[in-house]
């Protein structure tokens, strides 16, 4: 989507504004012994009591309101029965539409007490966005961002997940500008126009560099290949030549 009028953009914060608070809501109440259904409960009540309905239902008739990872899973992980535990590494990843309009965004969260090693993983991850954020200015090219963000994995000594790519949002959940690669990629010659709308999320690993379906007759569930504890920290942006403005913030 490219944004042509004030209401579009006002529209857009909303909804983003709504999918950050959503987050933020399901991470005070992170803590052991909920269920990932709890959790899920949790987000969709700030969803619905704020007229908006879960993109992925809404648009892949996905079993939950949100996605919600743990561990071993890296995206699009289902609410159930699964108890968060001390030590835990989650990722909520929340996504919305109302009045037409879709924002999506996500975070992870160690759930304490918690090794060093993924606090910094965990600081790490906000920073790999950050840097791909810095990198957003109309004309500029959309490789930036990932070379930006694979120089920053390989001084740290990280490894990206390598097909979860950013995208397109704003009239549909996934939509043009299409697999907006978080990692280096010679064959991305796209730029960036003024107005428009996508992710950026990158998935920052200790090892892991691709993701893969458990094959245990979950359709959605994917892991990292190798298992490594990964993180994911997500904002939805509008392109202007003063840089991004960042839709997915709770304030």
């Amino acid at each position: 989507m490219v944004i042509s009028t004030e209401e579009e953009l006002q529209k857009l914060k909303d909804i983003g504004r709504l999918c950050a608070v959503a987050v933020e809501t399901m991470a005070k109440a992170l803590e052991p012994g909920i269920t990932t259904r709890e959790l899920d409960l949790i987000g969709r009540k700030v969803l619905e009591d704020n007229g908006a309905q879960s993109a992925p239902e809404f648009c892949y008739e996905f079993p939950g309101a949100t996605c919600i990872s743990v561990n071993e899973e890296v995206a699009h992980g289902i609410p159930g029965d699964r108890r968060i535990e001390a030590g835990d590494l989650v990722n909520i990843d929340v996504s919305a539409v109302k009045d037409g309009f879709f924002g999506d965004t996500g975070s992870s969260f160690a759930v304490p007490p918690v090794s060093k090693q993924i606090e910094k993983l965990c600081r790490d991850g906000r920073r790999a966005l950050w840097t791909g954020l810095q990198q957003v200015k109309t004309g500029k090219p959309i490789a930036g961002i990932g070379n930006a963000i694979g120089a920053f994995a390989a001084k740290n000594r990280y490894t990206l997940i390598s097909n979860l790519a950013s995208h397109g949002v704003g009239h549909s959940l996934h939509e043009e500008p299409k697999e907006i690669s978080t990692w280096p990629d010679p064959d991305e010659t796209r730029f960036m126009e003024e107005g428009l709308v996508f992710t950026i999320e990158p998935f920052l690993s200790l090892g892991g560099t691709w993701a893969e379906d458990g094959g245990n007759g979950d359709p959605w569930t994917l892991y990292s290949d190798p298992r490594a504890p990964t993180v994911q920290y997500e904002h939805t942006i509008v392109v202007t030549r003063n840089g991004p403005i960042i839709l997915t913030l709770p304030d």
